[in-house]
């Protein structure tokens, strides 16, 4: 039977910015938050790039490193026992960029305790029948939430809900920026500055019937709030958590 999709508080944490697991010794209050989201997993273990970058631009950075992660044996090797004693339900995040992967690892997943969904991640410029293929192969006892970038959760969204989902969610947009040294970076977008783009999606997601969990840009409790009075199920902060106490989403 299909487990349903709740947050008991309604702010998590994006994939990617705390880790594998909840680490009461991070600093971050966690104890206000409705669920916890593992860094992206893929199936075999995988390395960070050659060449990590961080370049700022007015209003946010820009940030590649590769996804590095010990791959799901690895991953529940090393943190399921943690998984399984942390207070906060688990949002286990995977690269689900080839559909019978992916699979194998959902199937795995839905054995491991205090999981309460799966978030999936995709690579850009994937198509759309792939995503598709994820739903259908993948669609079991886990809720699934798939994260898309800004313009595929208009396109997509519903009819992925139609077809199963459990919710949407919006992936970091991606771009380019040249370095300091000339090069042509390319990967995520972090920083204020993509908030209003964000809540207009979380906007136009629920007019459409989308369940929607908000991300991008979310700064500050009034983006929370903003967020959640548009529509959201629930909102995901990221890069917003690295930056000093004083600042932070409380």
């Amino acid at each position: 039977m299909k487990r349903d999709l709740y947050f008991s508080k309604p702010l998590i944490n994006a994939a990617g910015s705390l880790g594998f697991t909840p680490d009461p010794r991070s600093g971050i209050p966690l104890d206000s938050f409705g669920a916890f989201v593992t860094n992206p997993i893929s199936l075999r273990p995988r390395l960070p790039t050659a060449h990590p970058a961080l370049v700022e631009f007015p209003g946010g950075f820009l940030l590649h490193t590769g996804l590095p992660n010990p791959g799901l044996n690895g991953t529940l090797k090393k943190y399921s026992a943690k998984w399984n004693r942390a207070d906060l339900l688990i949002i286990v995040h995977l690269m689900a960029d080839r559909p019978e992967e992916t699979q194998r690892m959902v199937r795995e997943l839905e054995n491991a305790e205090n999981v309460m969904a799966v978030q999936l991640g995709f690579a850009p410029l994937l198509s759309d029948d792939i995503i598709f293929m994820n739903l259908e192969m993948c669609l079991g006892e886990v809720p699934l939430i798939f994260a898309l970038p800004h313009e595929q959760v208009l396109t997509l969204g519903r009819k992925l809900i139609d077809g199963g989902a459990s919710a949407i969610s919006i992936a970091s947009p991606r771009g380019a920026i040249y370095d300091k040294a000339g090069n042509l970076v390319t990967g995520r977008l972090y920083g204020q500055s993509l908030f209003p783009r964000s809540l207009d999606i979380v906007r136009s997601a629920v007019m459409s019937g989308i369940p929607i969990i908000g991300a991008g840009g979310v700064w500050s409790d009034a983006d929370v709030e903003s967020m959640l009075k548009a529509g959201a199920m629930a909102v995901e902060t990221d890069a917003q958590l690295w930056v000093p106490k004083e600042a932070k989403v409380s």
